[in-house]
């Protein structure tokens, strides 16, 4: 008498038939897998002998059967593997021979030397794997398990198989949705990221100078671009280190996919991986969701990761795996995800340094420093300073619908001398502002605060200064060089970026007078 039974009989066609409306009943009332098996054991549980109902899967990229749902009346005594082999299985033969299987006697079982080892984990005696087939393909293997020997007889495979042929169905449509969401999910990041694209207004136009440091620069984006090497921008904060990024890609023929961009050092450590590689909804407090990471975002495209000298030590082996394998697994899941990134990354530290104080992992540093693009501060480029001022004076004036027709000599020569301790962006900064606060069509920019801003960053290290002290210094280095005119086109004032009168007064207060 197979084990297929209420109140031990074998099941009537009538019985039989209850319990496929049943199972269908349960498939049509439930999307998600894990509810669906909750429901399923609690009717099959009336019908059928098992101590657990699991939802074994077929992963084809590593070909190997994956434990996706496992349902049981009672707490599950240990953490078993639940990733195996297709050979090393019973449910792999089941799937591959598209045949119901017994295993009446687990531990008597030769064929498969681990499943015993398994088995015994769980108590389990006795299996019936029943194989999860559409129309359209082969999706895993329905397993019932108890732990009393014999508890499934041949007698009942056509039932069995008819409950499974019903659950393949919904298995198959909620693997769908699922792939549906997430690719959902996917294409509204990746418009997130191509809407912001066309808001940061950032183009290779936009890396502007013919010095012959930019040139050298350019010519090594110009040779590197074509390829997939891994490129390692090296440069201060504020030198453009996006842009040559966003150059690489735009000269790359990945220029039509997804240029994705995270900067390290604004993400919190702990939320870091999750940004990076994605996570499955339940993976920690608070992932409600799943999520997608920019790794899959990038793929076929290009992920730039600035400021990567500040991933923590403990992340630094899953990117060097994800960058030399292509591939990684998201917080929660055991599934690997492929992809095909092209990486551009950047950073203001030494990368090397960190590497001798063992902060920053060799092989990783090794990794990036594949082709490294050393940026030039500004300081190192004045040439390029008076083309850079009219095109930010150009796009801040159109911006804000003013007129900017001149720069003052005095002007543009304070802007060269500048060290710009904060390179192109502090450069940008201060032209807004100058634009902002100019009425006409000249210029107007706060000399006394740029020149004494260049005093105090070139002041001797150690040695006090006030800012008193610094304005006396540097209103007498400006008025030796005008000869001591104060007013008038070519004076002092003019080039204090101060009225004749407010120069006089400041020179009375602190205590400068004209030599004898």
């Amino acid at each position: 008498m197979g084990n297929v039974e209420r109140n031990g009989q074998e099941l009537s066609a009538c019985q039989q038939y209850q319990t496929l409306l049943a199972v269908s009943e349960a498939i049509v009332s439930h999307r998600d897998l894990a509810t669906l098996f909750h429901d399923l054991a609690g009717r099959l549980h009336l019908v059928v002998r098992f101590d657990y109902l699991a939802c074994v899967l077929h992963d084809a990229t590593s070909n190997t059967m994956r434990l996706h749902v496992l349902e049981t009346t009672e707490p599950i005594p240990v953490q078993a593997p639940d990733a195996f082999s297709v050979e090393e299985d019973p449910a792999g033969i089941a799937l591959q021979t598209q045949h119901p299987l017994i295993v009446s006697s687990v531990a008597e079982e030769s064929r498969w030397p681990q499943l015993p080892e398994r088995a015994k984990l769980y108590g389990v005696h006795s299996v019936c794997y029943l194989p999860l087939t559409t129309a359209r393909r082969h999706l895993g293997v329905l397993t019932f398990a108890s732990k009393q020997p014999v508890a499934y007889d041949t007698a009942d495979l056509d039932f069995l198989q008819q409950v499974a042929n019903q659950v393949a169905v919904a298995v198959e449509n909620a693997l769908a949705f699922d792939e549906i969401e997430a690719l959902k999910d996917k294409l509204h990041q990746e418009k997130v990221y191509l809407e912001e694209e066309v808001r940061t207004e950032h183009n290779f136009d936009d890396i502007i100078g013919e010095s012959a440091a930019l040139r050298r620069v350019l010519k090594e984006v110009e040779a590197v671009a074509p390829t997939d090497s891994t490129v390692l921008i090296l440069g201060e904060t504020g030198t453009g280190k996006e842009l040559i990024a966003r150059a690489l890609h735009d000269l790359s023929p990945r220029r039509e996919r997804t240029f994705v961009e995270l900067n390290c050092a604004a993400i919190p450590t702990g939320l870091l991986e999750s940004e990076l590689f994605g996570h499955e909804k339940g993976a920690f407090t608070g992932a409600i969701t799943q999520k997608v990471g920019r790794f899959e975002l990038a793929h076929r495209g290009t992920l730039f990761l600035d400021e990567v000298g500040d991933i923590p030590p403990e992340l630094q082996p899953k990117l060097l795996r994800a960058l030399q394998e292509q591939q990684f697994e998201r917080l929660g899941s055991t599934r690997t995800v492929r992809v095909d990134v092209r990486l551009v990354a950047a950073t203001n530290r030494d990368l090397a340094q960190m590497v001798a104080e063992h902060r920053f992992r060799n092989d990783l540093y090794y990794r990036l420093n594949v082709f490294p693009v050393v940026l030039p501060p500004l300081r190192e480029r004045r040439e390029d300073i008076p083309m850079l001022a009219r095109h930010f004076i150009q796009r801040f004036a159109r911006r804000m619908g003013r007129r900017i027709e001149t720069v003052p000599a005095a002007v543009m020569d304070a802007l060269v001398r500048y060290p710009w301790p904060g390179n192109v962006r502090e450069m940008q900064n201060i032209i807004e502002r100058a634009v902002i606060l100019s009425p006409g069509p000249s210029l107007r920019v706060a000399l006394g605060d740029l020149q004494l801003a260049a005093t105090q960053t070139q002041a001797p290290a150690g040695e006090p200064v006030t800012l008193a002290d610094a304005e006396r210094e540097h209103i007498l280095g400006v008025l030796h060089e005008t000869g001591w005119v104060v007013g008038g086109p070519k004076g002092a004032a003019a080039r204090l970026g101060m009225k004749r009168s407010t120069l006089q007064k400041k020179m009375k207060k602190l205590g400068i007078s004209r030599p004898e």
